[in-house]
């Protein structure tokens, strides 16, 4: 019976020194809404904050000529870009942008997040490197799968 309750005790110190934190949790929410929010108020510094620089954003697109899909994809310099010039006039989301932020699942150094937009909704993977959460993968569509 000692050894059992030993055993047990050592699980849940593992189990506590390995999880994730809170601080961690809101880091990872924070890269969320630095990705969202970079394009919302026109900012490339927070979007390079959010962004491993080896990020790939993939959606499936639908080529108009030969009506076939294929996989479209998107860099760390090309979102840094997009977010220093996409909306520039503040005509591209609604005044109150929806940007909900669902965490699927965090480990000591990955996670997975859903991210909720206005018009489509964001698969990404983020990894701790160097006490920092980075995005490493975004997959997306539209909500509506005909803009594709």
């Amino acid at each position: 019976m000692k050894h059992f309750f030993i055993s047990v005790l050592l699980l849940i110190i593992s189990k506590v020194s390995f999880s994730q934190t809170k601080q961690d949790t809101l880091s990872i929410k924070q890269a969320a809404l630095d990705y969202i929010e970079s394009q919302h108020q026109p900012n490339p510094s927070r979007m390079e904050r959010a962004l491993h620089p080896r990020m790939v954003k993939r959606t499936f697109w639908k080529d108009k000529a030969t009506n076939k899909d294929y996989v479209r994809e998107t860099s760390t310099e090309s979102m840094i870009l997009l977010a220093e010039s996409y909306n520039v006039k503040g005509d591209k989301f609604p005044a109150n942008p929806r940007k909900e932020i669902k965490l699927l699942d965090i480990s000591e150094r990955t996670a997975s997040i859903k991210l909720i937009a206005d018009e489509w909704i964001g698969y990404m993977h983020l990894v701790k490197l160097n006490g920092a959460w980075k995005i490493i993968n975004v997959l997306w569509q539209y909500n509506d799968v005909k803009q594709h």
